[in-house]
């Protein structure tokens, strides 16, 4: 398992709270897990990922929270 850096857990209302992580090394990647199972995540680019908040905060996704 690579070393990660978790965010603190971001809670929706009435859905499960995730969890951001990323690589220490600024070029890595950035990760994404439900909070208290951060041992299986899902692993993208930070790009991939910065777009992907984009998207839920702009109300594009938010089916996904």
């Amino acid at each position: 398992m690579p070393e990660i850096i978790w965010e603190e857990p971001y809670c929706a209302e009435g859905n499960n709270c995730f969890r951001i992580g990323t690589d220490p090394d600024p070029t890595g990647n950035a990760y994404i897990a439900i909070a208290g199972q951060e041992d299986h995540y899902l692993t993208d680019t930070r790009e991939a990922l910065r777009t992907l908040i984009r998207d839920i905060k702009a109300g594009k996704a938010d089916h996904l929270l």
